[in-house]
């Protein structure tokens, strides 16, 4: 005893045992109290998930004996743990209740709860549950990732027992227990509303989908090989309607993409690499057109098209030396022999639409005031003044659609600070809602005094639109937002601003400006020179715009719904905005200009050449219709990007339009609103709101129903915003829709998220892109294995030309990554690239 004393007092001291030692007593003081920190800290964090672990894997072990005696014995069992009357009761009777469960009574009755009147024989996934967690808890070991473990047992459960309700309901048996009361009572009510073979596919799409939820079962159709074209084959019988014209850059006369000029031509010019030559003969070309064949080239056919079409189509210049030499004589040459290159001929039948469109709301002549309210209004503007001795010298009246500015000049010797505190005394002597003192008029020598009208007159589209003033604007992007507070219209330009942050109260007239906004840029610009990101968390707001996808929406590959909705795919879409800006950059850098108006002028004037990447861009209009909602679910991830666009991108044409009703400093942040000078506010509710929009107060004084403030920066301008209606929409959208537009949406680049990268190197045959030979035959060709090179010249996104890259390496077709270097190619020609080719294609 002596030698461990010993033992133990030369072992040192652990701090957290020390600090449980009781303090020893020196003479004449006296025990201590019960300290409760020592109890707490005894029953600490972790002694409590030990000990929940233990009583957790027990109970597993305890609920696993019990259900499989149950399922052996529960017929013995039924008439003593069934009974209504008894109940838990049973238990202290046992000596008259005597069941054959192997855990006994509380055994028996325990199981039939969970199982009888439970998820029957499904039961047993709650025992799989309770271990995973108990062990987690008392190991500190992770068997599984438990939010999804939860979810897909909590699923498992309901669809085990539906199931065997399902199939029992065929059967008359008495073992209903393997369905358990869940699974009956959800499986009469299916078949009460849906039948049984409504229940019977509802089970069958439960199934699938856990299976492809654990599996990830991919279901594909067999792939069709394309038909190899044979040149002496009829030219008659090629397809020359082409679709999709928007991804043509080319700068020559007939407005086809590259492959399909491959196809009209003699396969031995792609071999034969000749110089461009000016003077180089077109070849002419015979064919039979198909039915509905509308021919679009850069030149104008105003005869009706015969029953063969002569057309003349100029060979491309070989891609690499297209404009080597003298750059400027060449696009001369080309403007002077083809004219300037003409976007919108990719939908030369397109036609805007028409102003029969809109509606005509109030009078939309002059405004109509009674004369009496105007000089009522003044005399009791004068004698509120004149209460306080606020002399008057001259009050001057500007009547506007809804509000009339009332414009004093004090005499000598009035602070205005006077006047503008009387704020509240004014509106009450002229009982009016909404008084806005300006003090003073920003360039002028007065104080203005705004009065909203008795019978505020609506403010139409159709008469905004109809104005010589919109007609004429040639603004880049128009916004006809409304009437100003002397009747003038009003129209601003979205690239000027070159964002616009929108905020108001539910009900103030934000989701009209937003319409508003958008039909006045569909009435002034062509699908070619505009493409709308739309998003719309509470998925109803701009539904009717999907009507107009394939003209002027944009979206990400793979996409279904081009108004987007799901907070992830609004993270994806942002980002790839910024993929866009990136590249876009590359091409302003490598054109050597400083904005998008100057690089498409440059190549309108075919002074950029299209086989080096460029390619006419058009204008993208990011609208975000409630931006609260996605600072709320996403956070930083929306902020990021939407910080980053706001900052870089106006010089490359993407515009950014952010609506919310909330306009709260966590929402409206420091970071998003500096780069947002332009601010248009409805009515809100405070003037915290007002301030945090506008920097200013004046929003919370606004009379509603499109009453907006518009702040450019220095200036801050009232309007009546633009009336449209949702039926006025629906018409605008029909009528473009209606129109032959492009194959799909305008493809943004493609955004893959970290956790969606491929990282393995190994190549598939059956996971291979579909662009994987071509770019094969690419790199083959340039002897450079450069992801880069793909990406240009396939005009392919960042990370999708590296997935291909990858594949290559895993192929055998290129080596490794060497850094800064491009990769060695290791086929020198195509003819032994074609050989390795067909044997991977039979490997697959």
């Amino acid at each position: 005893m002596s030698e461990k004393v010993n033992r133990l007092r030369q072992e040192p001291v652990n701090p957290k045992r020390e600090s449980l030692r009781e303090p020893e007593l020196k003479k004449g003081d006296t025990a201590p109290k019960l300290n409760v920190g020592s109890v707490a800290a005894f029953f600490a964090a972790d002694r409590v998930r030990k000990i929940s672990g233990l009583l957790l894997l027990l109970f597993s072990l305890y609920l696993f004996i019990g259900f499989t005696s149950y399922v052996l014995t529960w017929k013995a069992d039924q008439s003593v743990v069934a009974n209504p009357d008894a109940g838990w009761g049973i238990i202290f009777d046992a000596e008259n209740n005597k069941v054959e469960n192997w855990l006994g009574i509380v055994g028996a009755l325990v199981s039939h709860q969970f199982i009888h009147g439970g998820f029957g024989i499904a039961s047993f996934i709650f025992v799989f549950l309770f271990f995973v967690i108990g062990y987690r808890l008392l190991f500190k070991v992770s068997l599984l990732n438990l939010p999804k473990a939860l979810a897909y047992s909590m699923f498992l459960l309901a669809s085990v027992a539906v199931f065997f309700g399902f199939v029992l309901s065929f059967f008359t048996t008495d073992w209903y227990f393997l369905a358990g009361a869940v699974g009956v009572h959800i499986n009469e009510y299916l078949n009460t509303i849906l039948g049984k073979v409504g229940t019977a596919f509802i089970l069958l799409f439960a199934g699938l989908a856990c299976s492809v939820i654990a599996f990830n079962i991919d279901f594909k159709l067999p792939e069709r090989k394309p038909k190899e074209f044979d040149p002496e084959d009829d030219l008659g019988e090629v397809p020359l309607v082409i679709e999709k014209l928007s991804e043509q850059m080319s700068p020559f006369p007939v407005n086809l993409p590259k492959d399909d000029l491959e196809l009209l031509v003699n396969q031995e010019a792609e071999e034969e690499e000749e110089e461009f030559s000016p003077e180089m003969e077109p070849i002419s070309i015979v064919s039979a057109p198909p039915e509905g064949f509308v021919l679009e080239t850069n030149e104008i056919i105003e005869e009706p098209l015969a029953d063969t079409i002569p057309t003349e189509i100029i060979i491309p210049p070989a891609p690499e030396e297209a404009f080597t030499g003298d750059e400027e004589k060449l696009a001369a040459q080309l403007v002077k022999d083809l004219g300037e290159y003409d976007p919108t001929l990719d939908l030369s039948s397109y036609k805007p639409p028409h102003i029969d469109l809109l509606e005509s709301y109030g009078s939309s002549g002059k405004i109509q005031v009674n004369p009496q309210e105007l000089e009522d209004n003044k005399k009791k503007i004068v004698e509120t003044l004149g209460h306080y001795d606020i002399g008057i010298e001259k009050i001057m009246a500007t009547i506007g659609p809804t509000v009339t500015l009332y414009e004093i000049v004090p005499k000598a010797g009035v602070r205005i600070s006077k006047i503008k505190n009387l704020e509240d005394d004014i509106a009450l002597s002229l009982a009016a809602l909404g008084i806005r003192i300006i003090a003073p008029i920003p360039g002028k020598g007065t104080i203005g005094i705004e009065v909203p009208n008795q019978n505020p007159e609506m403010v139409s589209m159709r008469s905004i639109l109809a104005s010589e003033k919109f007609q004429s604007s040639k603004l880049d992007l128009p916004l006809a937002l409304g009437k100003t507070i002397s009747n003038e219209i009003y129209i601003a330009d979205l690239a000027k601003m070159p964002h616009l942050l929108m905020a108001g109260a539910t009900g103030q007239g934000k989701s009209v400006g937003i319409n508003a906004l958008l039909v006045s840029l569909l009435y002034k610009k062509h699908p070619s020179q505009l493409k709308f990101v739309l998003v719309d968390p509470k998925k109803v707001e701009l539904t009717l715009f999907k009507k107009i996808e394939r003209h002027f929406l944009a979206k990400l590959p793979g996409d279904g719904d081009a108004i987007i909705t799901d907070t992830k795919k609004v993270i994806n879409t942002l980002n790839s905005l910024c993929i866009e800006m990136d590249q876009r950059y590359d091409l302003l850098k490598d054109a050597q200009v400083r904005n998008l108006k100057e690089y498409n002028q440059k190549f309108i004037q075919r002074r950029l050449n299209p086989n080096e990447g460029h390619r006419y861009l058009p204008f993208i209009v990011l609208i975000i219709d409630e931006f609260a909602d996605l600072m709320m679910t996403a956070g930083k991830e929306v902020e990021t990007p939407i910080a980053r666009l706001a900052q870089l991108a106006r010089a490359i044409g993407i515009h950014l339009v952010i609506a919310t009703q909330r306009p709260s400093v966590n929402i409206i942040t420091g970071t998003i609103k500096a780069n947002f000078p332009a601010r248009m506010a409805f009515r809100v509710t405070s003037k915290i709101d007002s301030r945090t929009i506008l920097d200013t107060g004046g929003a919370d004084q606004l009379i509603g129903r499109g009453d907006m403030l518009l702040s450019t920066g220095s200036d801050l301008i009232r309007l009546q915003c633009a009336f449209v209606d949702t039926p006025e929409v629906e018409k605008i959208t029909e009528y473009i829709g209606s129109q032959r537009g492009y194959a799909s949406a305008h493809m943004l680049p493609e955004y893959v998220g970290e956790d969606g990268e491929a990282s393995s190197k190994e190549f598939n045959p059956d996971e291979k892109d579909t662009m994987f030979e071509e770019a094969a035959r690419l790199i083959v060709r340039h002897q450079q294995g450069s992801t880069s090179l793909i990406q240009r010249k396939m005009k392919l996104g960042y990370n999708r030309a590296g997935r291909i890259m990858d594949q290559l390496e895993g192929a055998g077709i290129v080596g490794p990554f060497e850094g800064s270097k491009a990769r060695e190619v290791l086929y020198m020609d195509e003819h032994s690239l074609d050989e390795h080719l067909s044997k991977l294609n039979q490997k697959a």
